[in-house]
Formats: structure tokens, sequence, C-alpha cells
């Protein structure tokens, strides 16, 4: 007699339907490793779309993401003259919110050094890159607009020349590219009235940091450690911005999505637990039969061992289905791979195994007699 398909025979939907449950519950532990990684790459596909050796930054910050920095112009010019650099060029950033209230709509604004740089290195599913150096935009197609949409920003109208996918700032906000002057227009941005109140307001937006790239073989601490007396810029390496945008924008997200899917792990092992217990205690008689008949030990075990798998591998199955359908539409990226999903199956093995524990106790518990009992 094998309990497990004793179980789908005689209580079918019910069985499935546990199944189900559990992997309803493992799908959401999957996707939270899958969204900590999806945060990681968000956080950083800007930073390694421009290919900095250096990020020279507002003194004591750590912009110009982790938090807002602010560099004179002319910057890049000084840096340029400096031993060991190839090239140095301003970049402009800072997230803005236009529409009305029910419909906002978050862009983050980056500007690029025009001409040297017009968005030829972003990788782009549909368009072109500037050509223009003014009322031209590359978005994210996360954004909604399609190639020829146009989009009031600031005094001017923006026209979308070009799309990329899978572009967001580090709160999931879409990323538009323009040139450095039109950014720092549209972020310099003021309305009519408060440029009366104050003549010198509404003036353009200063360059975020400059971006520097090295001749080849250059070291980067040590160019480091030479702009490291200038008074006015702090100099972080690309090693170091990445540090600083994992450990500064995202490492409390990380800390929380480690705790709940701790926590979730654990009330999964504690629901399969009940789940076999409560099934074991249903089939007091059946298990008394087996051992009155002289059924050995083992025989009890591996029958609710299978029980166990067999819901753990309609879970799994559950899981990976909804991974594999719903993650594509989540408002944030989730990424999830081969090795979260070999995990996966090690956890749910674990789990169903150590959670069978329960009911093989309350098994081996129950007399032989039981079964003359009626």
């Amino acid at each position: 007699m094998n309990l497990a398909w004793k179980d789908i025979r005689r209580q079918g939907v019910r069985f499935l339907l546990t199944g189900v449950g559990l992997g309803l519950l493992f799908t959401i532990v999957l996707a939270m490793g899958g969204i900590y990684r999806g945060m990681v790459v968000e956080a950083t596909v800007l930073t390694d779309a421009m290919r900095a050796d250096l990020w020279v930054v507002q003194r004591d910050t750590r912009g110009p993401f982790a938090e807002r920095s602010v560099v004179p112009r002319g910057l890049d010019d000084r840096l340029r003259v400096v031993d060991g650099v190839a090239d140095a060029e301003s970049f402009t950033f800072a997230t803005i919110q236009r529409g009305d209230v029910a419909h906002p709509m978050r862009i983050g604004v980056v500007g690029l050094a025009w001409p040297g740089n017009h968005g030829q290195s972003l990788p782009l599913v549909a368009g072109r890159a500037l050509t223009q150096a003014h009322r031209e935009l590359v978005v994210d197609d996360s954004l909604g607009l399609p190639l020829g949409a146009t989009l009031p920003l600031g005094d001017d109208t923006y026209t979308v020349v070009g799309l990329t996918h899978g572009f967001v700032a580090s709160g999931g906000d879409p990323l538009a590219f323009a040139t450095e002057r039109d950014a720092a227009a549209i972020l310099g941005w003021l309305a009519p009235e408060s440029r009366r109140m104050d003549p010198r307001a509404g003036a353009e937006a200063p360059p975020s940091a400059v971006l520097v790239r090295l001749l080849p073989g250059e070291d980067p601490a040590a160019v480091q450690a030479r702009l490291a007396a200038w008074p006015d810029v702090t100099v972080w390496t690309a090693d170091e911005q990445h540090g600083l945008l994992l450990q500064g924008v995202i490492d409390k997200a990380r800390k929380q999505i480690g705790l709940f899917r701790v926590l979730l792990t654990a009330v999964s092992a504690i629901i399969v637990a009940l789940i076999l217990y409560n099934m074991t205690v249903a089939k007091s008689h059946e298990i008394a039969l087996v051992k009155l008949l002289g059924g050995r030990t083992r025989v009890v075990v591996g029958m609710i061992l299978q029980q166990a798998l067999l819901l753990g591998a309609i879970g799994y199955g559950v899981a990976v289905t909804l991974a594999s359908v719903a993650f594509d539409h989540f408002p944030r990226r989730v990424i999830v791979t081969a090795e979260d999903f070999a995990g996966l199956a090690l956890l749910i093995a674990t789990i169903t195994i150590l959670a069978s524990i329960a009911g093989i106790a309350r098994a081996l518990r129950i007399p032989p007699t039981l079964i003359l009992a009626g």
C-alpha cells in the first residue's frame, strides 16, 4: 500500500491543492532572491554603461547616485591634462517627476557630454542615438513612450529617437538620455512664477560628476592618488562606485529581503510539518493495519516520506511554472538563474524531509491495536 498514492486516489483534489499552496509559498521564496538580484543589476546598469575608470564627484560625497553631487563646470578640462587620463567628460544625473497627481511620471535624467558622447554605447532596441544637440531623447522602453513620441520637459518639447531596455535608476525609475546642456536645462527648470520672484533662479543645473577614462595600462589607484590633493573633489574608482551603490542604496533592502526569505522558509517548513502530521493522523487506521499485518517500521517511514516528497515535487513544479510566467510582468526586474532553481529544489527536499519527522513520529506512536478499536 502506497500512502501518497492512496491520498491522490481518495482525496486527489485536496492533496493537489495542498501542493499548489506550498508552490505559491515557494514561488515567493524564489522571487525574493530574483528581486534582490534584479535590484543589483538595476543599481549598476548605468555605471557599467558609462564605462568610466574613475568617478570624480563633489568633495566628501558618494555621488552622483548614492547622494547628491555638484561639481564645477570646466572640471573636465582640468582633468584632461592629468597624467594618465585619456579622456574626461561631464556627467549629469537627477530624478524628476512630471505629470499630475493621478498619473505621475518619474524619470531619471542623464546628461551626456555632447558631442563626444551621444549615446553610441547604449544598447538600443529601437531607433538611434542622439544626432542633434537639442530636443532629442533616448529613453527606456519601460517609460511607455514609442519612437517619435514627444515629451514636454522644462521650456522645450523633446522627441524620443531611441529606446533602450532595462536601463533604470536604482529606484526602478526609467532613464532618459539627453545631451548635457539639455539635461542641465531640464533639471534646472523653474516655473515662470518662481523665476519672477527670484531672477537668479532657474539657472542650468551644474554637472553631477566627471567620468574619467584612463590610458591603456594605467593604474586607476595611482591616478586616484594624484587627484586626492585636489580640494574640491573626491575620486572613486569604478569598483568603489559599485560598492557605494550596493552598500548605500540597496543594502537595507538586501537585509530586509534576506530576513523575509528566512521567515518564508520557516513558515513553509512549519506548514509542511503540520500538513504531514494531520495527514498521518487521518490515516491512523491504515498505519495501524500495516503494523498489525507485520509491516516493518521502515515501511511506515517510507510511506510518509513518499507523501512528503510528492507534495514538495508538486510545490516545486508550481513554483517553476509561476516563475516562468509571472516574473516577467513584475514592475521591477526579477532575475532568476538556473542555480536558483537548483537551490530551490534542494531547499524543498530539505524542508519536506525534515518536516516529515513530525508525521513519522506520530505514525510510530500509533499502536497496532488501534485497528481493533474500530
